[in-house]
């Protein structure tokens, strides 16, 4: 392997990769605010439309179907057209259908609003990460990328504080809530404006010139493209994830993602609905329960974002998952267990869940080439939303069915699964270069604890 300085990974880290990192956490704030907004606007949402629960199951799974539908496509996009266009478009389309959505007078233009909000959202996810990974150095890769997405906890927690302060708006307080996401939509496309476009994904498309041009722009004028390893032009191929070696990893990004996200969402969309299930009435416990499990979710990212780079990425996903399990289940297992047990398992999921959840958006950075990054990115998150959005659908009427202890253990086995499958398919990426991750042979993703790359030279 060699050991030659590079320009982006060897880089000492600046503001512009400060800026470029809350820029981009933009998108997933305001996936965790939309996602979560949904379940306190159902309070007066769903009495003021005289839901039935399979419409209820409809608007909450709604917009997690538009992901599947707006990662899919738009990652393959980002990377045929290039990250800076589609960074800025997908904050418009965020902003326009979360204002149209104020204005539903029935619960089919609610669905089909949110399945749109959910498009742009989708989009969002493997155009800014894609982006960021490419500008960031490697030894803070890991860490810079999962504090962009555990900003969605952030979201999640600004959405319940929204939902607390307008609960005082009577009857039509959801239309406020649903359109909510539009201002913080533009904020975050305001702060975009004038960000570069990647120069490896200009060079994988062997434009050279405008990735010269780039790369002055970030790093000085002293800097050019020559001081980048050459980036092979090579054409996007939507196929090319699901082709070997990137098959096994698509195959593990999807199972991961997956099973992270199905208990995640159908808890964040029903907290007040599983609260209230086990006795906990009222403001305080609705609004303060849902808000106080949003907010451990942002506590458990702290250590996670530290033991990223600590112990590496796979340990962090196993242990979580591991964790998880344990909580989710005992609920189940315990014969009438009280509120604050119940309340503890909770609780306990959200810091397990938030201490690794932003893997989602490290892995598949990391184990795909420039010009398939946000095509991997996109299939990941359009993959994962399938099972969470039959989640999200079947919650409703699993809590009815099941009950809450009941429906937390069907999350168990999910994240059972998930386990598995890490301990037999995760690699570990800590400390390598993105050019290092993804050229890989699949004998050495096998290995179970691989040591991270060498120190890296820093240019004289």
């Amino acid at each position: 392997m060699t050991t030659t300085g590079h320009l982006i990974d060897d880089a000492p880290l600046t503001s512009f990769h400060k800026k470029l990192t809350a820029f981009s956490s933009g998108g997933p704030f305001i996936d965790g605010f939309a996602l979560s907004i949904i379940g306190v606007a159902l309070i007066t949402l769903e009495p003021a439309m005289d839901l039935s629960a399979t419409e209820i199951g409809l608007i909450g799974a709604a917009s997690l179907v538009g992901i599947f539908v707006g990662g899919g496509v738009f990652g393959y996009v980002t990377d045929k057209i290039g990250r800076h266009v589609m960074y800025i478009a997908d904050l418009v389309a965020l902003a326009v259908f979360s204002v149209l959505s104020a204005f539903c007078g029935e619960a089919w233009q609610i669905i089909l609003l949110r399945f749109l909000l959910g498009v742009a959202i989708g989009a969002d996810y493997p155009i800014a990460t894609s982006l960021l990974a490419e500008f960031l150095p490697k030894r803070q890769r890991g860490r810079l990328l999962g504090a962009m997405f555990v900003v969605w906890a952030v979201g999640a927690v600004a959405a319940y504080v929204v939902g607390f302060f307008a609960r005082g708006l009577g009857p039509d307080a959801w239309r406020f809530l649903l359109a909510s996401p539009a201002i913080f939509a533009i904020i975050t496309l305001l702060a975009r404006m004038g960000t570069p476009e990647s120069p490896r994904w200009l060079m994988s498309k062997g434009r050279m010139a405008e990735a010269d041009a780039s790369i002055k722009r970030v790093f000085g004028r002293q800097y050019g493209v020559a001081d980048l390893p050459e980036e092979p032009v090579v054409s996007t191929s939507f196929f090319r994830v699901f082709q070997k070696p990137y098959l096994r990893r698509t195959i593990f990004v999807a199972i991961f993602w997956t099973a992270q996200v199905i208990p995640l969402f159908a808890v964040y969309t029903f907290a007040p609905d599983l609260l209230e299930s086990f006795g906990l009435y009222g403001d305080a416990n609705l609004y303060g329960g849902s808000l106080l499990i949003a907010i451990l979710f942002v506590v458990g990212g702290i250590p996670g974002l530290w033991l990223v780079e600590k112990i590496g990425r796979r340990k962090l996903l196993i242990g979580s998952f591991a964790i998880i399990v344990v909580a989710l289940a005992v609920p189940a297992l315990i014969p009438d267990v009280s509120a604050k047990i119940f309340f503890l398992a909770l609780a306990v999921f959200a810091i397990s869940s938030g201490a690794s959840s932003f893997l989602e958006v490290v892995y598949p950075n990391e184990l795909f080439p420039t010009e398939v990054r946000a095509t991997a990115v996109g299939m990941g998150t359009a993959i994962s939303r399938i099972g969470s959005a039959a989640g999200t659908y079947l919650m409703p009427m699993a809590l009815v069915t099941f009950g809450a202890g009941g429906a937390l253990m069907i999350g168990a086995v999910v994240t059972l699964v998930g386990l598995v499958a890490s301990i037999f398919l995760a690699p570990e990426t800590r400390g390598a270069s993105l050019s290092d991750t993804a050229s890989k042979t699949e004998s050495e993703e096998v290995e179970k604890s691989a040591e991270p790359g060498p120190a890296p030279v820093t240019r004289a």
